[in-house]
């Protein structure tokens, strides 16, 4: 839906961000492979050979993925993603494309919202609330990039870094498909409540009851900023995440 109608078929949905700092690290010795009566063998002490940030857009309707590596984030560097992707088909001729992304410096305020749409007037961003990053479905695919691609992180090179990123995207698409979330708000008083109340409740006796009420909707008061709100949202995108296939980091954005 937008502004209250649903979509086109032709429009494309995007979901937009940069995974950052992601280290090429050569361990002092190599990693052992598990092995039968044996777990995996771990070397602590390594030597950083650089970083990459990974931009990346997920087709939302389509289950593709559209990413490139770069040196350092930013505004140019998002913006090289932007067109990497409107020159292809079929978001170069599509009537509208939405470009969903979280408040990340690379990407928020009016005048990129502004150049963005002058250099392709179809273009449509929507960003996500403020500390909602986590809502972004391209986060769930950086996770599975971190878990599948990225552990262990043994590295030789950036180059060899590189290779497996872009290597990954191109695996993970020839077989992936949208991702279903269905998780609302409904579900948080019941079901969040309870995930929550063994961690949260022997920290602040008796106050998670009322936050995940304003969680869910039934209060019109601001969010809370305290240490105890900010704990429960990153415990919300821990759960909501673990559920839709996501990770457990915390919420950005």
């Amino acid at each position: 839906m937008w502004e209250g109608k649903p979509l086109n078929p032709a429009d494309c949905v995007l979901s937009a961000d940069e995974k950052t700092s992601i280290q090429a690290r050569r361990p002092i010795h190599p990693t052992v492979r598990p092995a039968p009566g044996r777990p995996v063998l771990v070397e602590h002490e390594y030597e950083r050979l650089g970083a990459w940030a990974v931009f990346a857009a997920w087709d939302v309707r389509r289950a593709k993925v559209h990413g490139r590596c770069e040196r350092q984030t930013g505004v140019a560097a998002f913006e090289r993603l932007v067109g990497q992707v409107m020159r292809q088909e079929p978001y170069r001729s599509a009537p509208r494309v939405f470009w969903i992304m979280d408040n990340g410096s690379s990407h928020r305020g009016e005048r990129r919202i502004a150049r963005l749409a002058k250099r392709w007037p179809t273009i449509i961003v929507a960003h996500t609330p403020v500390h909602a990053g986590w809502l972004n479905q391209v986060e769930i695919y950086f996770s599975i990039v971190q878990r599948k691609a990225l552990t262990p992180s043994d590295f030789s090179s950036m180059m060899e870094l590189e290779e497996r990123l872009l290597g990954f995207q191109e695996h993970y698409q020839a077989a992936a498909q949208p991702f279903q979330w269905k998780f609302t708000r409904r579900d948080l008083t019941p079901w969040l409540l309870a995930k929550l109340r063994v961690h949260a409740d022997s920290i602040w006796p008796g106050r998670l009851r009322e936050y995940v009420t304003e969680l869910a909707g039934e209060t019109t008061e601001a969010p809370r900023a305290d240490t105890f709100s900010l704990y429960v949202r990153n415990q919300v995108a821990f759960i909501i995440r673990g559920r839709a296939g996501g990770s457990a980091e915390t919420c950005q954005g």
